[in-house]
């Protein structure tokens, strides 16, 4: 993909436009996912605005924003603009105010709210008068009428209030719910913690934007809005679960104002499926943002197609520094299990921004997995250098201590993380593993559910609370929790392995075997189909060495005896136990495990029930090598060998009675 220098300079322009009017409604976080993006362009192409050309792109941010490439405002634009020169003063304040957490004074600047002052006391008072007061018939009303009575109350809106007032007082007004969603919610994972605690101001902003919108022609008439408000309104819609008419807000949001990175997230997050992604990239704008789009939600859907990786070199040669295509590079190789990629790209990103702590949460959970304690070290003690309260900085340390097997340090770290950011999913999601590790069921199955809650496509979350239930020998939930990790993630032999497990648990032993045939086609990557590999020859010929995993062979051959296949279940021990075996020459197998000793042991007992004494006692033999089940194997041996030598008294005196007859 490439531009020319005037398309490159105008896309400058957007940007920076775009980095403005975000700090202006206080929306950091997209602020600065768009300042990397600037700063993110070739040498050459950064210098190549000159004096003139700059001068021509000194326009109005608000305009910029709205309407790119329209040269001359319309008159709605002009309106907005007289009344942010009125606000000017005012919105300052507001501004200020949001800068120092001051949410509620910086809704007020321009939604005066009365504030009761009312204590306790009085209000138990009239709480329990209203209770006594109201006629008894209420309470046969539908929960629609009731909703009806509870809903909030809002004075008029100001007339002649800008769109760009308007988002900041209401931004504030939600910003100040969450704050106190978290303070009344205290301890992590406490009586309060969770979805029984809600944003109280949620209703309120939802009431104000439905009148604002409903006066202005509803979803439809997008000529009036600037796409700030209608992506605010996306956000407390997904808060209420209004999904699927909060995705309809988002798509004309970035409709509206594309480069609003805060509103791809949030659409991101309502995208559960490839389905849905190319159903939701049909309706998207033409941006080059939608390619950002796509790569990020193609990682959070773990896909590791051509299309993506080609989108990704595509974009990064537009953008050849930016660091987060780094990142998404990074985690695509990470997904893909490409770990010596992966860390590299990881190593190359903290070299070129040590101070950037964006992604490095994933990064120590590939140190995690290598396991390499050295670097996990390193990284802690960087990020702690950083900023020791970010969330990252802490679930760095949880690994590190989980590494160290320290289990109730690391459960504290990944705790002070939630302390920081209920939201951030990964803590609650590591907190569940540290939590299983403790053999503390019911926490670990929370902590899955909130890490669920956030991201239902964390499939690490999802097959954690199969886990949880196996342990408390659910094996119906087990399951139910494992399809939805094997859906998600399909390329992971371990979550079909869990399935099938789960299955055989459950006694669906025709399930349980084709679930473990998935495992073994995902991690070897061979086409077996429908048939088993004890049907045919060929299937067992190059499957042989190292190239399956031996306890799943085992658990299939385990699962036909359990069905009286017992012809299917000595092939998958022969196949178990050809594992440790190279299958080409050169190419070292696993070795003798305990495993394929007790397919061996199988194998020897099913010979000898078939008769067959010479392969029995090789077997045998090779067991009492191994030294492992060395007194079976004995046994065996001892009662072979009696039995051969019956066999051969039996053949001599038949012998002698042949001589004499």
């Amino acid at each position: 993909m490439l531009l020319s220098p005037e398309q490159q300079a105008d896309l400058q322009a957007q940007l920076q436009a775009s980095v403005s009017a975000c700090n202006d409604r206080c929306l950091f976080q997209a602020a600065k996912w768009t300042a990397e993006l600037l700063n993110s362009f070739p040498p050459t192409a950064s210098n190549d605005l000159t004096n003139d050309d700059a001068s021509d792109t000194d326009i109005d941010d608000d305009d910029a924003a709205q309407s790119p490439t329209t040269a001359t405002p319309t008159d709605r634009d002009r309106r907005e603009a007289k009344r942010e020169a009125k606000e000017l003063h005012k919105y300052q304040l507001a501004q200020s105010l949001f800068h120092c957490r001051e949410f509620d004074r910086c809704a007020a600047v321009f939604l005066p709210t009365p504030v009761p002052h009312i204590n306790s006391t009085s209000q138990q008072a009239v709480s329990a008068a209203q209770l006594q007061s109201t006629p008894k018939k209420t309470s046969l009303q539908s929960p629609r009428g009731s909703a009806k009575l509870l809903k909030p109350q809002q004075p008029p809106l100001p007339k002649n209030l800008s769109q760009k007032a308007l988002f900041l007082a209401l931004y504030a007004k939600y910003m100040s719910g969450e704050k106190r969603k978290v303070e009344d919610s205290e301890t992590i994972l406490g009586p309060v913690d969770g979805p029984v605690t809600a944003n109280k101001a949620i209703p309120a902003v939802l009431a104000i934007l439905e009148e604002y919108f409903n006066a202005r022609g509803g979803l439809q008439n997008m000529d009036n809005s600037q796409g700030w408000l209608d992506y605010l309104y996306g956000v407390v819609l997904v808060r209420t679960k209004s999904e699927a008419l909060a995705k309809q807000w988002l798509l004309r949001s970035v409709n509206l104002n594309p480069y609003n990175w805060s509103a791809w997230l949030e659409l991101a997050s309502l995208i559960g499926s490839v389905d849905e992604l190319r159903q939701v990239s049909a309706h998207l704008p033409e941006n080059i943002i939608k390619f950002f789009f796509y790569i990020h939600c193609s990682q959070e859907l773990y896909l590791q197609t051509p299309e993506v990786y080609h989108s990704l070199a595509q974009v990064t040669s537009i953008f050849p520094s930016s660091p987060f295509l780094a990142q998404q590079k990074a985690l695509l190789a990470y997904h893909a299990n490409d770990h010596d990629t992966a860390m590299a790209t990881f190593d190359a990103l903290l070299h070129a921004f040590p101070h950037r702590l964006e992604g490095t949460d994933i990064y120590s959970n590939l140190l995690y997995v290598l396991p390499n304690r050295p670097k996990l070290a390193t990284l802690a003690a960087t990020a702690s250098e950083t900023d020791k309260f970010r969330p990252e900085t802490s679930c760095i340390l949880g690994n590190y201590y989980s590494l160290m097997a320290e289990h109730e340090k690391a459960v504290l770290c990944f705790r002070r993380a939630l302390m920081l950011d209920r939201t951030f999913q990964a803590a609650w999601t590591l907190m569940g593993h540290e939590y299983i590790e403790l053999k503390n069921t019911q926490a670990a199955i929370e902590s899955y559910r909130r890490a669920v809650d956030i991201n239902r496509k964390d499939y690490r979350a999802w097959y954690g609370l199969g886990q949880g239930y196996e342990m408390l020998e659910l094996h119906s939930y087990s399951l139910f929790y494992y399809q939805r990790a094997a859906a998600l993630c399909p390329h992971d032999p371990k979550m079909w392995a869990a399935m099938g497990n789960a299955y055989a648990r459950c006694g669906k032993l025709g399930n349980a075997i084709q679930a473990y045939k998935r495992a073994l086609q995902v991690g070897s990557q061979m086409d077996i189909g429908g048939s088993s590999f004890g049907s045919g020859g060929n299937a067992l010929a190059h499957a042989v060495g190292g190239a399956l995993d031996p306890q799943v062979l085992f658990d299939i051959a385990l699962l036909y005896e359990r069905d009286d296949n017992y012809e299917e279940a000595a092939a998958y021990m022969q196949l178990c136990l050809d594992q440790e075996e190279g299958a080409e020459e050169g190419e070292e197998g696993i070795g003798v495990t305990q495993i394929t000793s007790r397919a061996r042991l199988w194998l020897a007992k099913w010979t000898y029930g078939c008769g067959d004494w010479q392969r029995t006692m090789e077997l045998a033999n090779e067991l009492c090598q191994d030294g492992v089940e060395v007194e079976e194997a004995k046994g065996l041996v001892r009662d072979v060998r009696a039995r051969l030598a019956l066999r051969e008294a039996a053949e001599d005196e038949e012998e002698q009675w042949d001589q004499t007859s």
